[in-house]
């Protein structure tokens, strides 16, 4: 990877390899916009990963232009200290620190601003709605200035490159596009009147910083809305910006409408924007930044290769794992803890403010989650092979424990295999391998093809056992279902033969859909039956507008507040919310209606006065996140 980790200049700011990681939201600011220990700690860590450049995450340059309360600011003075700490902990670990200034507009929230939000228009966000308030030609020079006035203090605060946020819908995005602008005046109309906002605020910040740094500009080259910008347009923006004085551009896409292209969920190719840069590229004589989805640096390097992008943009890929650019140019890719795309960290920044990672249970814990060698090193028996019981293992391994594994399967990896064998999903295998790497890299010993029992037990006589030992599936409680044309989703998706024709999946949550997507790229004709009113409950926003979207183009029917009543040999009965009762013909039934608990082994094990943990789903129903995290806490503590 020769090319991806090859020196690179922008302006005079010298970059040791291709690598930036982009501004993403942390959610580890404190409620007045100030900065913490963890908020210190978290780009600590990114930047001694070994990415040439830590941009962080956008900073608001006015109060009205928040979108959360846990957003940085930079309005102030006052914020100048907290945030040079963050510029001081990035370029201590040998990375250029960088900053993203930005302000929010019309997508944003009156709860979250107290009063409208501003628009270049009187059009509210279609994702938030609400009224908002259109700014005068007084109020764009204000946010001109203020803009002006965010670099002065980032460039105060020991920051070394000024990025301006003109992408994903906020307000400068809402200025360039004719989407969200239908103005009158000399800020509208054509490509120039549209792109006077931005060439003004970089002017202005130019200006302030005396040319003294870089500064970057973030586009969504493409909208992917009717009226959005496309890329052709997009390099029309950029030219004037050039020339305003822009030294870099992030090419990346989508807005409020199109949230999927912004943090593009497992469903969607990796790599998914690169053209659009690619394009960029061809056309401008500034160095050029990919982003989206590079969660692989074989496929950075390749980007880098083909000199479709100057510089990588992985963001997601070093919350997973924020080693992994050493970890790769020291050749351990089978090392690396890939991002899998799962938009874990974007609902949990929606559900519980704070952000969170599936494979990677330390993000934002990162002090709180340490490593601590043990002081009493035990004997560990962990039975059950899944992501559970595989992490807590290694965790305990690496602390100074013996440790062995017992799986009855012949492979490792729990419900992740069958989970991971859509092919949209292909990339939960990565986390079983990682998972897998771990172990040997720590010593585990693991057994498989051995169920085990009580008498394993007393025969290995641990100190702690640990069980992961899972969960199976749950079954209506109908007339019919001991029936031959019933199966579990595990009997398809654990290498059994796939049903054809006629298939009802009964279950319209994350699993159902998943494998109605799956049989119906497999020829089936597929009707999906859930007994609530809506179809996904839990499912993360982005990933269920794309797989609807998907299900829909493959004519899969969904039928709502529908619950299964009785199974015959050649169909189904629903009933209504009347009760009103309908048969459906179908030659299979798919059952993933959800799992219970497999607690058969705790039940004889639990009399013989072993010290025992329960993990994962053998304790009760539990995602793959919730299974990892309780498992490094366990793992933890031992």
């Amino acid at each position: 990877m020769d090319k991806l980790f090859s020196p690179f200049t922008v302006k005079h700011i010298n970059l040791k390899n291709r690598i930036v990681m982009p501004p993403l939201a942390s959610f580890l600011i404190g409620d007045d916009g100030s900065i913490t220990d963890e908020t210190i700690e978290h780009y600590r860590r990114r930047a001694a990963g070994g990415p040439a450049m830590v941009i962080m995450e956008a900073c608001a340059v006015s109060p009205e232009g928040i979108v959360s309360p846990h957003q940085p600011v930079i309005y102030d003075d006052r914020y100048i200290d907290g945030l040079s700490k963050i510029a001081a902990a990035i370029k201590e670990e040998g990375a250029v620190a960088a900053l993203q200034i930005h302000h929010g507009g019309r997508q944003t929230s009156a709860k979250v601003i107290h009063r409208k939000p501003l628009a270049p228009s009187p059009l509210p966000c279609p994702a938030i709605r609400g009224d908002v308030e259109p700014l005068t030609v007084d109020g764009i020079q204000n946010l001109v200035q203020k803009f002006g006035a965010a670099a002065a203090r980032a460039y105060r605060a020991g920051f070394e490159l000024i990025e301006i946020h003109g992408a994903h819908g906020y307000l400068v995005n809402q200025f360039l596009s004719k989407f969200s602008n239908i103005r009158e005046d000399e800020y509208s109309g054509d490509v120039a009147g549209r792109t006077r906002f931005a060439r003004e605020i970089v002017e202005e910040v130019c200006s302030r910083i005396d040319h003294a740094l870089p500064v970057s500009f973030k586009i969504s080259a493409e909208e992917y809305v009717d009226g959005g910008l496309t890329t052709k347009e997009s390099i029309e923006i950029l030219k004037i910006l050039i020339e305003a004085g822009i030294d870099l551009v992030q090419v990346s896409a989508g807005n409020d409408v199109t949230p999927e292209w912004i943090s593009q969920p497992m469903f969607m190719e990796k790599a998914c924007l690169v053209e659009s840069a690619s394009q960029v590229k061809k056309a401008v004589d500034i160095p050029v930044m990919a982003v989206g989805r590079i969660n692989d640096p074989l496929i950075a390097d390749e980007i880098i290769r083909q000199e479709k992008a100057d510089l990588v943009c992985i963001g997601r890929g070093l919350l997973a794992d924020p080693e992994m650019p050493l970890k790769a140019k020291n050749g351990r890719l089978d090392e690396i803890r890939t991002c899998i795309a799962c938009n874990t960290c974007m609902q949990s920044i929606f559900k519980k403010g704070r952000i969170e990672c599936l494979v990677n249970p330390m993000l934002g814990r990162e002090e709180e989650m340490a490593f601590v060698s043990t002081k009493t090193p035990k004997k560990v028996m962990v039975v059950g092979g899944g992501p559970g019981g595989l992490n807590v293992a290694w965790v305990a391994a690496k602390r100074g424990h013996t440790v062995h594994v017992y799986e009855k399967r012949n492979v490792l990896g729990g419900q992740l295999v069958p989970g991971s064998t859509p092919g949209h999903k292909a990339e939960l295998r990565s986390l079983i391998r990682f998972q897998i790497r771990q172990t040997e890299l720590y010593g585990v010993k693991c057994h498989l093809n051995h169920e085990v029992t009580a008498n394993d037990i007393k025969a290995l006589d641990p100190d702690v056992v640990v069980l992961a030992t899972g969960s199976l599936p749950a079954m209506p409680a109908v007339q019919g279902i001991g029936k031959k044309i019933v199966l579990t989703y595990e009997d398809v998706l654990n290498g059994g033969p796939i049903p054809s024709n006629r298939v009802i999946v009964v279950g319209g949550g994350p699993t159902g859909l998943e494998l109605a997507l799956y049989l119906s790229e497999r020829g089936c004709s597929v009707t999906v039956i859930e007994m609530l009113p809506k179809i996904g409950s839990g499912m993360e926003a982005m990933t269920k507008k794309v797989i609807l979207k998907q299900l829909k183009k493959n004519n899969v029917t969904l039928l709502t507040d529908a619950r299964l009543s009785k199974i015959e040999d050649n169909g189904v009965v629903v009933a209504n919310q009347d009760n009103r009762e309908i048969f459906i013909e179908t030659e299979r039934v798919v059952i993933a209606i959800g799992t219970k608990p497999d607690t058969k082994l705790y039940d004889k094990v639990k009399p013989l006065g072993y010290k025992i943990h329960q993990i994962g789903d053998c304790l009760e129903p539990r995602s793959a996140k919730d299974a990892i995290y309780d498992s490094a806490v366990l793992g933890r503590r031992i």
